[in-house]
């Protein structure tokens, strides 16, 4: 596609110069670009392009040489590319172009000259003859060529071997005597390249002479122009002080000794090898010295040398420092000197193998660590290079590895490895003493990984035990699966290092090896995988194999998963462990395996993998069925028990394994005796063995549960708890803490007993036996006296015995009914561990666990009692709700595992929801839930944030549960919903947000709970109730506003679900809210309230004088300024939908109206059309009755007595109260005409007047308590009503409109002892 749009406009040779004159750009991106455009025209058309270069080279004479390699580079890659179908006549172009670029500059400019002897190079490679008729006339005898003609024959000699070597005689006859001319040691070192690389492509030419073009080619033919060249290089050169030169010298003296004449080689090695080793102290880059020392003494080898025995010494004390100083792998010249050296020694020891290893194997002793590192890989080179040579020499060299075998230093062992891997290939380990060799690789298998290997020294010296581990393992299965030769050294023989638990980290390796070398023996025949114990006395019992392997699975994924390879090991084993096992292990073993690889470390459910192992057990002991086998397994089983001492999790499992093996067993004697052996041998003091006993007892009983009771009650009777009873007692002088320990594990054993036993057989035994003996080890008596223990283990035995127990009772339900007698006494046992628990932090679990106990055994019959159930609740709310914020933190700093007391605080905060659970289910009605929250609200209520939040928390799951649990026969009415509503809806704008966001849970629930009384399906969906959930995000942030307007929704949504005979009661509750510790829930109470008011209240008239009583008692009660507010708007909210009863109920208020009945009333003027219409009730009521009764005096000389009626005179306090409120304004200017004469006359009316006899005693009361009392005196109110009608009226003289202009400015002083005519001045 290219070629085709660049004809139309340019051809190739055209373009190409243009990209050439494009070479004198500076940008190397640019020059880089420009060569991999020629190159790619190159490839479409070679010839053009050549002879373009060629074209404009020679006519751009003065083009710097910079760009000018450019142009050659590319060359270069058009000619390797098209060599072979590259013209003769243009390949001449290309060499004379090249020839002359090279040679222009008689000064060495080696980028330029470089690139254009590359040409010839890549020319050379086809037309070598051509190359070779224009170079070698830049080549005359007697004058120096130019440095890179020289170079130029020596990577055409490499690159063309069969095409040069023909000229090499002729070149070399040539160059000899310019060798003396050369002065300059540039000269002098492309020499030495080039004869290096000629004696190189001879060595090539003759060893492959049937390829060759001239086979008659000899060595002879280069020998003695080599052997001059080689006198002027040794004896005159290597002299020289230059390093660069020496090494150049050395290079070419190894490759040329190949050719030399043998007695010249013998002669000149005295000298030689001597001069080369001398060059090690001189040169700290060691490689081209060894490289050619290896090369000189192949060549001395290949002439059957004398000289070399003389010299072996000298050569084996030079050449082993090298090895021993270790090879750095970030200078790769480094390694190469190793390998040149080890090969050195591989020549030496084919020639001399007594000498050598009697040099190397005492440095094996020596006490420097690199001494010995270097030594063993000088031993595994010769191992594998030498095989013939070392043949009668393994037994010594095995004994001699028994000092190394024992070195701790794990470099030495790292290469002790790598010396066992390289005898296993060559059958050192089929000798006496490879035994040994093969058990120190399976020593090394099991040493422990690292998690983090250690970090290497920067000369990568520090081999970890990490890395010894990992060559062993790796060493290990190579030999297993790679060398065929050591499947009879291996198998049977890896099978001893399966049971030892010293080699428990080797396992996984070790399984699989053994895996594949079982395998192989199958293919071989049959019964060839069969364990023959009679010819392999050592090796493990198929009890003790099958064991191993299958405690070793409970833990899968420890030791790189060695579960799998056990089990994989296991099913290859089935028929050497029974022949019986071969059909179910082959279907079982493989889901085993398979369920470990579906999971993880972190996922796999440990009780759900160890009941699968288990149940492998009993079908593995159902197919044998052989009670004889089985005894043997079992005695084994009980056998390794004190191997796993280190192992508690694989113990435990064992121990499991053991009852599961004697619950199969028929021999009852053989039963009671192995469960008395573990009750004398168990480690009590440790909690996972008290566990696995305890379990193996419990799997024991399904079915032995005679003998087991038995068992517990004989140990219980022997000398278990006695103190120095005789020399010969096995339980003589045990400490109080371990008797302790002793009981708590009894305890828990009976625990485990009454969870496994069948259930028809062991309710008999629970109250009778069990639960006798239980208690009979947890009190112990002093001077008569029951003492209970203070033993942290053995109470939380006890408790986890008797959940056992209950659970144990409630899943044998089925068995008939049982009546569990000593449940109170139990429930009353677990309260009084949770009293003793320290409320101020969270130390033990035992609350936690006594509450699980309590969940269990509530549900047991009989019902607890009122009393015993509210302790019960109480106890555990205390408990808990009243921990501090972070319970896992002492009181004297953080703990010292507060993830662990994180855990439990968690564990035990869902035990309280658990054990409420299981209460509220017993009695799953609204008198009950009521029931529960009554203990729950003062915990609601709390000014604690920790304490609210808990039990806001534990509302919710509460409620949760009993919405879940709830099944509605019939419609019932749901009593106390309002009362539950009230309790939880403030909150929503609690302090805390997780408080906030569980109180809207909980009115959720509440919601969908009365749907369901009301009849709805439990699946029906609500689209208002469900829109709470919405709301919950805004409750996340504590904005004032986002929380109140949430609130208010909440309050609309309860509105229009809870039914109206509710709602009375939800207002009544919400009304207590008012009082709340925490000023948001109070505030939220009020806008709940007033929404619900202004949704419902309509529906309320019948209650509204007991709400404005509710109002003015909680106006007594809390004084916040919020809630006068709140209370004045609901008082408002009430009288525009009820104004006459609001009214009335104010009017009733006692009199002297106290200040907050004066609030209520003021509220009453706050939108103008509700005061007008309230104002003209109190005007009707004013004047619809007359101011005052006449009474007659009884006291001597009087006459009769004027008393106020109540009504008029209430009414008229109100009008005082509602005038005197500045927003009254515009109510009282619109009524301003009657309110000014119905005032007027009740002044006029009322002079002299007295109050009735029950208000003068309250007035005089309050007159003495307060300094400056309103009066009551019906006079001075309608009076001092006047002042307040001015001010809410007009602020002028005259008023526009008004009926009488005059009234504005009337003032009526107090009445003293004027008459009513007199009680009026005349206005202004």
């Amino acid at each position: 596609m290219m070629e085709s749009r660049i004809k139309p406009c340019l051809s190739c040779s055209g373009l190409a110069t243009t990209l050439m004159d494009a070479t004198t750009d500076k940008d190397p991106l640019v020059q880089e670009q420009i060569y991999n455009a020629l190159c790619y025209l190159g490839e479409s058309e070679p010839e053009e392009i050549l002879h373009s270069c060629d074209e404009y080279l020679r006519q751009h004479d003065k083009l710097a040489y910079p760009h000018r390699v450019i142009i050659l580079k590319a060359m270069e890659t058009v000619v390797k590319n098209n060599i072979a179908s590259l013209d003769k006549s243009t390949a001449k172009v290309v060499i004379f172009l090249a020839s002359n670029e090279m040679t222009k500059s008689k000064e060495v400019i080696r980028e330029w000259q470089q690139a254009a002897s590359s040409v010839l190079v890549a020319v050379g490679q086809r037309f070598i003859n051509k190359v070779m008729e224009e170079v070698l006339t830049k080549f005359q005898p007697g004058i120096l060529p130019h440095y890179f003609i020289v170079q130029t024959f020596a990577n055409l000699s490499v690159s063309n071997v069969f095409g040069m070597v023909p000229f090499l005689n002729s070149i070399l006859g040539t160059m000899l005597p310019m060798l003396g001319m050369a002065k300059q040691d540039h000269m002098k070192s492309v020499f030495c390249y080039a004869l290096q690389h000629f004696s190189e492509s001879i060595q090539e030419y003759l060893a492959n002479l049937d390829k060759a073009p001239d086979p008659t080619v000899r060595k002879d033919t280069f020998s003695n122009e080599i052997f001059s060249a080689y006198e002027v290089l040794f004896n005159s050169w290597l002299q020289h002080r230059e390093a660069k030169l020496r090494l150049a010298v050395v290079e070419a003296v190894g490759p040329m000794s190949y050719l030399m004449p043998s007695e010249k080689l013998e002669e000149q090695l005295p000298k030689l090898i001597p001069g080369i080793l001398a060059l090690y102290k001189k040169h700290a880059e060691a490689f081209y010295i060894s490289k050619s020392l290896c090369q000189i003494l192949e060549a001395s080898v290949n002439i059957g040398s004398r000289s070399l025995d003389v010299q072996l010494d000298a050569l084996l004390g030079t050449l082993h420092p090298q090895i021993c100083a270790p090879a750095d792998p970030s200078v790769p010249l480094t390694v190469k000197n190793h390998t040149e050296v080890l090969r050195c020694f591989t020549v030496l020891a084919c020639s001399f193998p007594d000498r050598v290893l009697a040099f190397l194997l005492p440095k094996l002793e020596s006490s420097n660590e690199r001494t010995r590192v270097g030594t063993l890989l000088i031993m595994r080179q010769i191992i594998n290079s030498t095989p013939s040579q070392m043949e009668i020499k393994k037994p010594f060299i095995l004994s001699s590895m028994k000092l190394p075998l024992q070195d701790s230093n794990d470099k030495v062992k790292r290469a002790v490895v790598q010396v066992i891997s390289a005898m296993a290939h060559h059958g050192y380990l089929e000798q006496p003493g490879g035994e040994a060799m093969m058990e120190y690789l399976v020593r090394q298998c099991a040493l422990p990984s690292e998690a983090q290997p250690k970090k290497q020294t920067p000369d990568a010296d520090d081999l970890t035990s990490d890395s010894v581990q990992s060559i062993s393992v790796n060493t290990l299965f190579l030999l297993s699966t790679t060398v065929d030769r050591m499947n009879n050294v291996l198998w049977p023989y890896l099978l001893e290092f399966v049971t030892p638990i010293q080699f428990t980290n080797a396992l996984t390796p070790l399984c699989k090896s053994l895996m594949y070398l079982a395998m192989k023996k199958q293919e071989e025949g049959e019964n060839a995988s069969l364990i023959r114990y009679d010819l392999n006395g050592n090796l493990p019992s198929p009890y003790a194999l099958t064991t191993r392997l299958l405690v070793v699975s409970s833990q899968p994924y420890a030791g790189d998963c060695r579960g799998t390879a056990a089990l994989r090991l296991l099913s290859v084993l089935q028929y050497s462990v029974h022949p019986a096992l071969e059909q179910l292990w082959s279907k079982r073993v493989p889901s085993l395996v398979e369920h470990i690889e579906e999971n993880t470390e972190k996922c796999l459910c440990q009780k759900e993998w160890e009941e699968k192992l288990l149940l492998f057990l009993q079908e593995t002991l159902a197919a044998v069925s052989d009670n004889t086998w089985i005894c043997h397994f079992v005695t084994e089983m009980c056998r390794q028990l004190n191997s796993y001492n280190g192992f508690p999790l694989e113990k435990n499992f064992l121990y499991k394994c053991i009852g599961t093996t004697l619950g199969a067993c028929t021999s009852k004697d053989l039963v009671q005796k192995q469960l008395q052996e573990l009750l004398e041998t168990a480690r009590y003091h440790e909690e996972a063995e008290r566990e696995g006993l305890a379990s193996c007892f419990g799997i024991c009983a399904i079915n032995h549960l005679e003998e087991t009771l038995a068992k517990l009650e004989d140990f219980v009777r022997s000398d278990v708890f006695k103190k120095s009873v005789g020399l010969f007692s096995i339980f003589k002088d045990r400490s109080d803490n371990e008797v302790e320990k002793i009981k708590s594990t009894l305890i828990l054993c009976y625990g485990f007993v009454a969870v496994h036993a069948p259930k028809e057989l062991v309710l008999s035994r629970i109250e009778a036996d069990i639960l006798k003996n239980i208690f009979q080890y947890f009190n112990t008596k002093v001077l008569g006296i029951k003492v209970e223990t203070k033993d942290l283990t053995l109470k939380l035995c006890l408790i986890r015995s008797i959940c056992m127990i209950s659970q144990a009772i409630y899943n044998g339900g089925k068995c008939g009914d049982f009546v569990f007698s000593r449940k109170a006494e139990l429930v009353a046992q677990m309260v009084e561990f949770i009293k003793a628990e320290p409320l101020d932090a969270m130390r033990t679990p035992v609350r936690q666990r006594a509450m699980v106990t309590c969940t269990y055994l509530v549900v047991l019959e009989p019902h607890l009692s009122d009393p015993d159930r509210t302790e019960l609740i109480d106890t555990c709310l205390a408990s808990v709700l009243a921990l501090p914020p972070d319970p896992g933190q002492e009181r004297d700093g953080i703990g010292g595992d507060a993830p662990h007391k994180e855990i439990l605080y968690g564990d035990t905060l869902s035990a309280l929801k658990d054990l409420l659970k299981s209460l509220l289910q017993r009695n799953l009605t609204p008198h009950g839930l009521q029931d529960m929250f009554a203990h729950l609200g003062p915990w609601i209520k709390s000014n604690k944030e920790q304490e609210r939040q808990r039990a806001v928390e534990v509302s919710a799951a509460l409620l949760d549960f009993y919405l879940g649990k709830l099944n509605v026969s019939t419609v019932i009415p749901f009593y106390n919903l309002g009362v539950l509503i009230a309790l939880f809806s403030p909150r929503c704008s609690d302090s805390l947000a997780s408080v906030r966001q569980h109180a809207v849970d909980c009115v959720y629930c509440l919601l969908y709970i009365q749907l369901c009384y009301e009849g709805f399906a439990r699946d029906h969906t609500d689209e208002m109730v469900e829109g709470l959930k919405a709301l919950k995000k805004g409750l996340e942030e504590p904005d004032f506003t986002v929380l109140f307007h949430t609130c208010h929704n909440i309050a609309m949504v309860v509105g229009k679900r809870v039914p109206p005979d509710q709602l009375m009661s939800l207002l009544l509750a919400m009304f207590e809210g008012l009082a709340d510790p925490d000023k948001n829930c109070s505030r939220a109470a009020t806008v709940m309230i007033n929404s619900l008011l202004k949704e419902r209240g309509s529906v309320l008239q019948e209650k509204v004088p007991d709400i404005m009583s509710i109002i003015h008692s909680k106006l007594q009660e809390v004084d916040e300024e919020h809630v006068r507010k709140a209370a004045q708007q609901t008082v408002y909210i009430l009288a525009s939908q009820h104004k006459s009863v609001v009214v009335s109920s104010l009017l009733g208020s006692a009199l002297p109206f106290d200040s907050h009945t004066c609030a209520m009333w003021r509220s009453l003027a706050a939108e103008p059309t509700l005061t007008s219409q309230i104002l003209e009730q109190l005007l009707e009521k004013v004047n619809r009755d007359v101011p005052y009764k006449e009474s007659k005096c009884f006291l001597l000389g009087s006459g009769s007595e004027r008393i106020a009626t109540p009504l008029p005179l209430a009414a008229t306090c109100a009008l005082y109260e509602i005038m005197s409120a500045p927003e009254s304004g515009a109510a009282v200017l619109g009524l301003y005409a009657p309110l000014f004469v119905t005032l007027l006359l009740r002044v006029s009316c009322t002079v002299g007047v007295q109050l009735p006899k029950s208000l003068q005693s309250r007035e005089r009361r309050s007159s003495s308590l307060s300094p400056a009392p309103r009066s009551l005196h019906p006079c001075r109110r309608a009076e001092i009503a006047r002042p307040a009608l001015r001010k809410a009226g007009v602020s002028c003289r005259r008023a526009p409109g008004c009926p009488c202009p005059a009234a504005l400015s009337l003032h009526v002083p107090a009445p003293r002892h004027r008459s009513p005519a007199r009680s009026f001045q005349k206005p202004n």
